[in-house]
């Protein structure tokens, strides 16, 4: 075993040197770090040279015995909203912890960071909510439209909440940006779940001489029950925006065609607008769905009237 440091650190590709001190000597070690068998990542922790460059390698040495969480965009990446950039990886310890790190990590100071701990894959770190505003306010080596997208995926697959966000962000008077993430927040609190669905509520559906919208309606038909992107009560309109990624499958074609069906049954009518029609003429999206629902009000009316 101690002429082969891959079996000795093991699959988690780094270890420290306490640990390995139990199967191989000192001069053994030192003698690989010479060679190039193993990579020192911080003092008192080693790595094989092939994970060192890993991001993930890098973070739980950089954790390792202490009192710090992943924060930043590789909080965000633990929690798979987003990919990790090239760079450093992001750890934050208390006020009074030491702001320095080895090459590789970039360490930042914050109260309550490690009290408000969560845990993904064994690694202490920030919650969703709190990471999306410590990438927000850095500006993030992955760009705005990365950490508005971790904020958004975030929503939409239930790893926070619109109105974590919105506490998280009280508890931050004076962060960069301040604004357009508050705003942000205030349209996925009215139920949007993707930067379609922001642009067609801003662009389209809430704009003057409009019919009034909610987002997210939630109908059910039998054991079912599907979400509608847009809905007006008045009339028991429905409008839905189709993202080409998604929407473009045979498949998925298929099953909005029977989720349109199915709720016409309970008397709603369905307008659907793809990326590109909504995007490229908005004015004519809006002429249509004002043209329908003024249709559909003469027919409600006159229905009740018999």
């Amino acid at each position: 075993m101690a002429r082969d440091p891959a079996r000795l650190i093991g699959e988690a590709g780094w270890a420290a040197v306490p640990e390995l001190l139990t199967h191989v000597s000192r001069r053994t070690l030192t003698d690989w770090v010479a060679a190039g068998k193993l990579v020192r990542l911080r003092p008192g922790v080693l790595a094989l040279p092939g994970t060192a460059a890993d991001w993930r390698t890098r973070l739980a040495s950089a954790l390792h015995r202490r009192e710090a969480v992943a924060s930043h965009v590789t909080a965000l990446a633990l929690w798979e909203l987003i990919e990790h950039p090239p760079g450093p990886v992001h750890i934050t310890v208390g006020l009074q912890g030491s702001g320095r790190g080895p090459a590789g990590v970039m360490v930042h100071r914050a109260a309550g960071a490690w009290a408000d701990r969560r845990r993904v894959d064994g690694l202490a770190v920030s919650s969703p909510e709190r990471a999306v505003l410590e990438a927000w306010g850095s500006g993030g080596p992955g760009g705005m439209a990365a950490i508005r997208a971790a904020a958004i995926g975030g929503v939409r697959r239930r790893i926070c909440s619109p109105r974590e966000l919105r506490h998280e962000l009280s508890r931050s008077p004076a962060l960069r940006g301040r604004g357009e993430l508050a705003h942000l927040v205030d349209l996925l609190i009215g139920g949007c779940q993707s930067e379609l669905e922001i642009w067609g509520c801003l662009h389209v559906l809430r704009t003057p001489g409009m019919p009034t919208f909610v987002q997210q309606r939630r109908v059910s038909i039998g054991s079912e029950t599907f979400a509608l992107d847009a809905a007006c009560e008045e009339s028991m309109l429905a409008v839905e925006m189709d993202g080409a990624a998604w929407h473009g499958t045979r498949a998925q074609r298929e099953a909005d065609i029977r989720r349109d069906a199915l709720v016409a049954t309970v008397g709603w009518q369905t307008l659907r607008f793809s990326f590109a029609r909504l995007t490229r003429s908005p004015e004519a999206c809006r002429r249509e769905i004002v043209a329908v629902h003024t249709a559909r009000l003469r027919l409600l009316r006159r229905g009740a009237e018999q």
